[in-house]
């Protein structure tokens, strides 16, 4: 594949600083200029109009809005509302759960912090269990990692909580046949999706899961403050909002109880939400999927070079990872190395520190997007070179 095919001609529709080189759409994405005028636009008609605006026109503008995300990502725009992010809707979940003393939640060492956190607050007031089972790097087979899944799952299991793609290692989970599994157990299965959506193909109603939650403002480029929560119907009724207000016991429903209870929760801005449609349009008009082959291509090619700088195996073969891929670096101090990449280099990139087993160790976790090119990936194993071998 001829990588830079499409990106040098999508660069032109990011307003990212050009001073900066720019690997880390992962952690809050980047909009391109046309959603980003579209996100702008609804934000001016609320101001015209407030009361217009949220007091007449919310539920109608809103329900618009979910059907392209629901038509992406195949589900019913009953089963499916936007939110924050998606801390935000796995929490609308993981605490509507009535957890007893010696329930287990069965997870991995390879989770999203904020989330790790979410669970162990719920298991200190509870008594539950958080069960890490730990997956070594580099990984082996999906068919290890799903019998090191299940191998921890016990009668007392009540939630099996997974990462589709994961924050620290950039890893794609095979998480389809653990779902499967759970249904047949009665276990509930919540899938922490925040890097899923836009990054590879999300077929919710293949997958079955009964919760998935996804940040749109991430790898599907809408505006910051764009994610959704899906819930499936049968479980629907177990979700409590967050915040209580006018959509809860309502009136008149309009769409489903989960819908009304959770969509409206007091006055906001939701012009990010409305302008998500035009960001799956932007995907769909600008050959998408041959960008984001291009951008795995890139990923590989970082994968090689770093890996090949510092003499460190890779966590994965490529199968493994899509647009995002993590690196091992030489043992090091992250905020050290961060900060002379951003403030010698100008290079935006996290550097991690993960712990797999006993010892922490550091990483490089490097995202590829449309405005992303190999001068970029050259940079900075240039800069890693200097950092760590000069």
């Amino acid at each position: 594949m001829l990588v830079g095919l499409h990106l040098n001609y999508q660069l032109a529709h990011f307003v990212l600083n050009r001073e900066i080189i720019f690997l880390n759409h992962g952690s809050f994405g980047a909009c391109p200029r046309p959603v980003f005028e579209e996100y702008q636009r609804w934000q001016l008609e609320l101001e015209r109009q407030p009361v217009e605006f949220l007091g007449r026109h919310f539920d109608d503008l809103m329900r618009v809005a979910r059907k392209p995300l629901a038509a992406y990502v195949n589900c019913d725009a009953d089963d499916l509302v936007y939110v924050p992010n998606a801390t935000t809707g796995l929490n609308i979940v993981a605490r509507s759960l009535k957890l007893n003393a010696g329930d287990e939640i069965v997870t991995t060492n390879h989770e999203y912090g904020a989330l790790d956190r979410t669970w162990e607050f719920l298991c200190e007031k509870s008594g539950a269990v958080y069960k890490r089972v730990e997956i070594p790097v580099p990984v082996s087979t999906s068919e290890d990692f799903i019998e090191r899944i299940w191998s921890a799952v016990t009668p007392r299991t009540r939630v099996l909580f997974l990462s589709h793609i994961t924050s620290p290692t950039a890893l794609i989970f095979p998480i389809q046949e653990l779902v499967r599994r759970a249904r047949e157990r009665g276990i509930i299965s919540i899938i922490d999706g925040a890097h899923a959506v836009g990054q590879i193909p999300l077929d919710l109603c293949a997958l079955d899961a009964d919760v998935y939650s996804s940040n749109c403002h991430k790898w599907l480029c809408a505006p910051k403050g764009s994610a959704f929560l899906y819930v499936r119907r049968a479980l629907q009724n177990e979700i409590e909002p967050l915040v209580v207000s006018w959509g809860w016991h309502p009136e008149k429903i309009t769409g489903t109880r989960f819908v009304q209870e959770q969509e409206w929760q007091g006055t906001r801005d939701i012009a990010a939400y409305l302008a998500t449609p035009t960001a799956i349009r932007f995907l769909q008009e600008h050959d998408w999927e041959a960008v984001r082959a291009e951008c795995h291509a890139l990923a590989m090619y970082a994968q090689t070079k770093i890996s090949t700088l510092t003499g460190l195996g890779p966590l994965s073969d490529d199968s493994w990872f899509a647009q995002m891929v993590t690196c091992p670096l030489p043992r090091c101090d992250v905020d050290f190395v961060k900060r002379r990449l951003h403030e010698d280099y100008r290079i935006e990139v996290p550097i991690i520190e993960w712990s797999s087993g006993v010892h922490s160790k550091q990483f490089v976790r490097v995202s590829m997007q449309a405005y992303n090119s190999r001068a970029d990936v050259d940079a900075l194993v240039n800069a890693l070179k200097l950092i760590f071998f000069s």
